[in-house]
């Protein structure tokens, strides 16, 4: 597997999102955590170095199973989480809350279930508008200090909070939303990471599953899939995205890849300072994904995925997309 520099830091340039593990997408008492542990087994073998979750998920079960699987193996890992999304002062789950205080009472929750004394890169979950970014900034640098943290991160932050959070600690990565269909990010947000010498971590390059070219109605969704509330996944609009997934898969078939694979690899050619986290819970899934990292697309290839139309409808529900800093 090859790596890349999210600033100082050296991942592999294909991670894993922990997220599904936890039950997102899917009724808990599907879940198999047996079967997660075994996958994240085998993205580390396949090279994987880069973790990803979040108390937020579950509420804190993606990070007991994460914790769980790197036993043992703590140093072939670079772990992130993030926090904000609990409030610890009683407000609980889903309550956005990155005061100082709150910010530190998290770490300690996340530490102990991720059974380490460091976290690798500690994200910020969402922007909290009660909060200055820079109370919030200054706590995770005084973790750092500690060394309870070694590197803070910033997730779906706008470009005034990203330079003024920057100036009190300098932020090593973004996380937000990029792929084949939402490519937001390319107008003003990558150029400033670039600038300031900020790393890219996607979430979400598959589409929410529909890039993968597995997806063709979501009347198999659960009743309490999310996606079934996402402009992108409703009506016309996921008729007309299917065809994009189309000549995703035509693209790909010409040199023996997935749709997964293709759109990903796409994804890797971006710049060197780009590392997305494709969410699985599925040893099967890890194996596709990771594979891309050995896809070369031809510059004419590349120019046709470049061209594909944008995503039709929101990326978001309004309720969701609320909560993003603009």
């Amino acid at each position: 597997m090859k790596h890349v520099s999210l600033g100082s830091l050296d991942i592999s340039r294909i991670g894993l999102g922990a997220m599904t593990m936890a039950g997102t997408y899917t009724s808990e008492g599907a879940l198999d955590d047996a079967e997660s542990i075994r996958t994240i087994h085998r993205a580390l073998d396949l090279g994987v170095t880069h973790i990803d979750t979040a108390e937020i998920y579950g509420p804190f079960l993606s990070e007991e199973i994460v914790g769980r699987a790197v036993a043992g193996r703590r140093d072939q890992v670079v772990l992130a989480t993030k926090f904000g999304l609990v409030s610890h002062s009683g407000g609980g789950a889903g309550v956005v809350d990155s005061s100082a205080a709150n910010v530190k009472a998290a770490v300690e929750g996340s530490l102990r279930r991720l059974g380490t004394d460091h976290i690798d890169l500690y994200y910020q979950h969402r922007v909290d508008r009660n909060t200055p970014i820079e109370e919030t900034a200054a706590a995770v640098a005084d973790l750092i200090a500690e060394g309870k943290v070694l590197h803070f991160g910033l997730s779906e932050a706008s470009p005034d909070t990203i330079r003024r959070a920057h100036a009190i600690q300098p932020v090593t990565a973004l996380q937000t939303e990029y792929s084949l269909w939402t490519r937001d990010v390319e107008a003003e947000i990558l150029p400033l990471l670039r600038e300031l010498g900020i790393g890219l971590v996607p979430y979400s390059p598959l589409g929410h599953g529909l890039l993968t070219g597995q997806i063709r109605t979501v009347d198999d969704f659960a009743d309490d899939d999310w996606r079934k509330t996402n402009p992108r996944f409703t009506g016309e609009n996921f008729q007309r995205n299917l065809t994009i997934v189309d000549e995703v898969r035509a693209i790909g078939g010409e040199i023996g890849a997935t749709p997964a694979q293709t759109a990903l690899a796409w994804l890797l050619a971006r710049g060197s300072d780009i590392a997305p986290i494709p969410g699985t819970r599925r040893v099967a899934r890890v194996e596709e994904n990771t594979a891309a990292d050995r896809i070369k697309l031809t510059t004419h290839q590349l120019n046709r995925l470049d061209n594909l139309p944008p995503a039709f409808g929101a990326r978001h529900d309004d309720a969701n997309m609320a909560s993003i800093d603009a």
